[in-house]
């Protein structure tokens, strides 16, 4: 597969995350995105909510996780760089793949009382993504710091890593704020502005190119 098919991957893989985070909350009477999970938006109970998650973020996360995994050989000789596309492979594209299929309960459950098993998977996954995303985004920047060409775009995924991981601190330390559903927007779109950057770099990145001596 070579690379601009990889990158176009990447993208569309984040416009259909984007498209359906956007519908989502259009399809919802009253649905507030500064105080509402992106997943309320195609929990349970939602009218739409199997379509979107059909046509939206399992296909999503299906095509992050298969850009992540491709884009992980075209730095092969780049460890660290090889290993946080792996990373955000696993924990943002497969974790879209589990949200998508183990739905949060009516309203996300918030206060987690008596919830069902597929609450439970979609908590978990969601953790997993804030936890290691950041750090994956940040291992990617350091990686491609060894490559000349890309020095600025390394110090740009760099920031994007060490910004969700401060939005994401302040997400979990603010659980009851009426601006949540703000606060998710503004950890997903780091996220994807991180995602699209790895892709531009991929596209970038010519093939016939050996790179294994900017790795010492």
């Amino acid at each position: 597969m070579n690379n601009k098919i990889i990158y176009r991957i990447g993208i569309l893989g984040v416009s259909l995350f984007v498209t359906a985070s956007i519908v989502g909350g259009l399809l919802i009477e009253d649905y507030s995105v500064t105080s509402q999970y992106i997943s309320e938006s195609f929990a349970i109970d939602t009218v739409y909510g199997g379509y979107l998650r059909s046509f939206g973020y399992i296909p999503s996360g299906i095509l992050i996780t298969v850009f992540c995994f491709y884009g992980s050989r075209t730095f092969q000789s780049l460890k660290l760089t090889k290993i946080g596309f792996l990373g955000l492979g696993i924990f943002y594209g497969l974790a879209t793949i589990m949200v998508g299929l183990f739905p949060c309960d009516s309203g996300c459950n918030k206060e987690f009382i008596n919830p069902s098993i597929s609450q439970i998977i979609h908590n978990i996954a969601a953790l997993l993504t804030y936890v290691f995303v950041p750090a994956s985004l940040i291992l990617v920047g350091i990686g491609l710091k060894k490559l000349p060409n890309f020095q600025r775009l390394s110090i740009q995924i760099i920031t994007y890593g060490i910004l969700s991981f401060f939005f994401i601190c302040w997400f979990f330390s603010n659980p009851n704020t009426p601006y949540t559903g703000l606060y998710q927007r503004v950890v997903e779109s780091v996220f994807i502005l991180g995602i699209i950057s790895c892709a531009t770099a991929i596209k970038k990145q010519n093939p016939t190119t050996d790179d294994s001596d900017n790795t010492h």
